[in-house]
C-alpha cells in the first residue's frame, strides 16, 4: 500500500490548535490564500477553496477573530445592549438582529442592562472596551447627552423612540401614536365607549401612544373624553378598576401601553371573577408570546420586531462601511452625519380578549 500521501488529518499538529500554517501547509497554499479562503473574500478558485476549506476542517482549524484583530485593527464585531432580557420584545428584537446577523457571518456580543440604567451604562462601557464597531441599543433609557458622546466613537443605532434627535445616532421604532389609534378604534367599533388607558410608563412612546389615545377619544366620543390612569399608582388603578367593573360601573374596555401591564390587569380581573372578555374587554400593545398564553388570548398591536432588529443590524453595518459618510470603527472622525429614523407600520391582531360591551353599558 502506498503510504507516501498523508490527508490533513495526518498531518494534524498533536498537542496544540491548528494554526492558519497548518492549514496552508496540508492544503499547499500560501497563508494568504487560507485567510481569503475562511473570510469568504474573492481572489481564489473555486477549486483550491474548496481544497483549503476542507483542509481547515479536516484539522479543525477555526479563525482566530481576537489575533485578526490585532494585524487589521479591527474586531469586526457589533455589540447589542439590552435593557431587559426577560421582555419579549427585547428578546424578538434581538432574534432579528441576530437572524440578520447570522446571514452576513456578523459576530454579535451581548450586553444586559437588567432593567437598571447605571448598569446599562456600564454594559455599554464594557462592550466599547471590547472592541465593537458599532453598538445597537435595544432600549430608550440611555440619555441622549451619553449616546451623542458614544457616537463620536461608534456607530450607535438604538431600537425605541428617543425624546430628541441625537446627532450621530439613528434610531428604529413602530409608528406609536398610529398603533394606539388601531387599538382605541378597534374598540370603538366594537361599540366600546368609555375606554380606559393603563399606562406603566412616561418614556417618549409610552406619551407618543397616550396622546393618540386622547386624540381619538375627544374626536370620537367627546361626551366621554379620555380617562388615562398611571404610570404612577398602576397598582391602585387596577384595584379600582376592578371595584367599578364588578359594580357595572366604569370603564367597558381597557387599552394598556403594554402587553405585560394587560397580563397583570387579566390577571387580576380572573382572581376577582370578572369574565373576560364579556364584562372588559382588554387590547394591549407588542403582540408579544404573552398574547398566545392568556386566557382568553390577547388582542394587541403588533410591532414588526423581527424587522425591527434586522433593519437596525443593516442601519448599523452601513454606518461601519462608512456608506453614509459617517465616522467608520477607530477612525477616531467624530459622526457628523445627520441621524436616520425608520418607523414601521404596526398591526392589529385581533384575538379573544375583546367583544362587543355589556349590555349595562348601553343604559
Amino acid at each position: 500500500m502506498n503510504t507516501s500521501r498523508r490527508t490533513a488529518v495526518d498531518r494534524r499538529p498533536s498537542g496544540r490548535a491548528p494554526t492558519i500554517h497548518d492549514v496552508a501547509r496540508a492544503a499547499g497554499v500560501s497563508k494568504s490564500s487560507v485567510s481569503l479562503a475562511v473570510r469568504g473574500q474573492a481572489g481564489l478558485s473555486e477549486a483550491t477553496r474548496s481544497r483549503i476549506l476542507d483542509a481547515a476542517q479536516q484539522l479543525g482549524y477555526r479563525s482566530n477573530v481576537w489575533a485578526r484583530s490585532l494585524v487589521q485593527g479591527r474586531t469586526g464585531l457589533i455589540g447589542v445592549l439590552l435593557g431587559d432580557l426577560g421582555s419579549s420584545y427585547h428578546r424578538d428584537v434581538t432574534n432579528g438582529i441576530e437572524d440578520a446577523a447570522a446571514e452576513q457571518d456578523i459576530r454579535l456580543v451581548i450586553g444586559h442592562g437588567r432593567r437598571d440604567p447605571e448598569r446599562l451604562r456600564r454594559e455599554l462601557d464594557s462592550l466599547l472596551a471590547l472592541g465593537v464597531e458599532a453598538v445597537i441599543v435595544v432600549s430608550s433609557w440611555l440619555p441622549p447627552q451619553h449616546l451623542e458622546a458614544v457616537a463620536q466613537r461608534v456607530p450607535i443605532v438604538v431600537v425605541g423612540r428617543l425624546p430628541q434627535e441625537v446627532p450621530g445616532v439613528d434610531t428604529v421604532a413602530n409608528q406609536d401614536a398610529a398603533g394606539a389609534r388601531l387599538a382605541v378604534e378597534h374598540l370603538l367599533s366594537l361599540g366600546h365607549r368609555r375606554i380606559l388607558h393603563l399606562t406603566g410608563s412616561s418614556r417618549t412612546a409610552a406619551m407618543h401612544r397616550r396622546r393618540a389615545y386622547s386624540e381619538v377619544m375627544r374626536a370620537r366620543v367627546p361626551e366621554v373624553g379620555p380617562q388615562v390612569e398611571g404610570p404612577e399608582h398602576l397598582d391602585r388603578a387596577h384595584a379600582h378598576l376592578i371595584s367599578q367593573v364588578l359594580r357595572g360601573e366604569g370603564p367597558t374596555a381597557v387599552f394598556t401601553q403594554n402587553d405585560r401591564i394587560a397580563a397583570e390587569l387579566m390577571g387580576r380581573c380572573l382572581d376577582a371573577g370578572i369574565r373576560l372578555p364579556d364584562q372588559l374587554s382588554v387590547v394591549g400593545y407588542d403582540s408579544s408570546s404573552l398574547c398566545s398564553v392568556l386566557r382568553p388570548r390577547l388582542t394587541s398591536i403588533d410591532q414588526p420586531r423581527l424587522t425591527m432588529g434586522s433593519l437596525a443590524l443593516r442601519m448599523a453595518v452601513e454606518r461601519i462601511a462608512g456608506k453614509l459618510g459617517g465616522a467608520g470603527a477607530g477612525s477616531g472622525a467624530p459622526v457628523d452625519q445627520a441621524p436616520r429614523s425608520a418607523a414601521l407600520a404596526p398591526t392589529l391582531m385581533m384575538r379573544e380578549s375583546t367583544c362587543a360591551p355589556p349590555e349595562a353599558a348601553d343604559r
